[in-house]
């Protein structure tokens, strides 16, 4: 709380004797990475790339090498990490694409896992550098029958299909984020920032991204996708995410005709990239196969069942039962 404090008046002073020093320090904050963390990676069950059989491959991003593994053969399925995240994570979905014939594509985005740093620096990246990796590594795997992307990937993933940059059949968002103009409201209020630091700051980011922050937000993407451009879309889900608000999943999948909400209960942001079930789900629905989703765009979550004490235990255990 000091510390928050102490740098709320850091940001103050700058707000009235300096704004553009700010927005340069405030924009370092923003766009750092978190520290890696392996353990966090074998919590959430990732299996070591080691025992899996593939292929390791490099592709070129502006001089920067993005490094990756491929398995199988078929139709290509794309895995996409999140900020700060690895190819690691999203381990525990090969297999499952494996045994629907489908060839795995997983690399690790610029800054992150494997790969060279970006154009920033090894510990500073952003979702539009992420969706350029991307691009680079679909330029040599090919079109995709589907991509699977977490978190901030989801917005990568989203800008790359706006733009072109990417052509996908199927696309599986698991714990999406609103967008960038979320996170700056998030770090205004984190930060302090006042309004002229806040302006400069949206102009370094439309400098250092190519976009606006109010454009990097994926309802809003998801509505300037013309039907013909718009992949089959499943966002996963879990209620209780700490990390990433429930929410915006649904006014998603609301804005998206046709689309799908698998919602669970209990997995958290990433453990539910490991869980056996969600595995399977994501599997079906790139084999082109239904899936029984649990939560569909004109419904509303539901509050966690165990908040209901007079709710009766059978009825307590149906709707935990439903929403996982």
């Amino acid at each position: 709380m000091f510390l928050r404090r102490a740098c709320q008046a850091v940001f103050r002073a700058a707000e009235a004797l300096a704004p553009p020093v700010g927005a340069r320090v405030a924009e370092r904050l923003w766009f750092r990475l978190p520290t890696a963390r392996p353990s966090a990676d074998a919590a959430a069950g990732a299996t070591p790339i080691g025992e899996l059989l593939g292929s390791a491959f490099e592709v070129g991003l502006r001089g920067h090498a993005v490094r990756g593994w491929v398995w199988g053969e078929g139709p290509v399925v794309y895995l996409v990490h999140g900020w700060g995240g690895t190819l690691e994570q999203l381990t525990p979905l090969v297999t499952p694409l494996l045994d629907r014939g489908l060839q795995v594509v997983a690399f690790d985005g610029l800054s992150h896992g494997r790969s060279d740093p970006g154009v920033h620096g090894a510990d500073s990246s952003d979702a539009v550098e992420l969706g350029r990796s991307l691009d680079a590594v679909a330029a040599r795997f090919g079109p995709a029958r589907a991509v699977v992307a977490h978190s901030m990937g989801a917005l990568s993933t989203l800008l790359a299909i706006r733009d072109g940059w990417v052509a996908a059949e199927r696309l599986v968002l698991v714990a999406p984020p609103s967008g960038i103009p979320d996170l700056l409201v998030h770090l205004r209020s984190e930060l302090g920032l006042g309004e002229r630091t806040t302006q400069r700051l949206v102009e370094r980011v439309r400098r250092r991204t190519g976009y606006a922050p109010d454009e990097l937000d994926l309802v809003t993407i998801a509505t300037a996708l013309e039907l013909h451009e718009r992949p089959e879309l499943l966002v996963v889900h879990d209620l209780l995410d700490r990390e990433v608000p429930h929410a915006p999943s649904v006014r998603l999948v609301q804005a998206w005709p046709g689309a799908e909400l698998l919602s669970t209960a209990g997995l958290g942001h990433r453990r539910v990239l490991a869980d056996a079930a969600v595995g399977g789900a994501v599997a079906r629905f790139v084999d082109r196969l239904p899936v029984e989703a649990s939560l569909h765009g004109d419904d509303r979550p539901q509050p966690w069942p165990g908040e209901a004490a007079d709710a009766g235990s059978a009825a307590a255990a149906e709707a935990r039962a439903g929403a996982a």
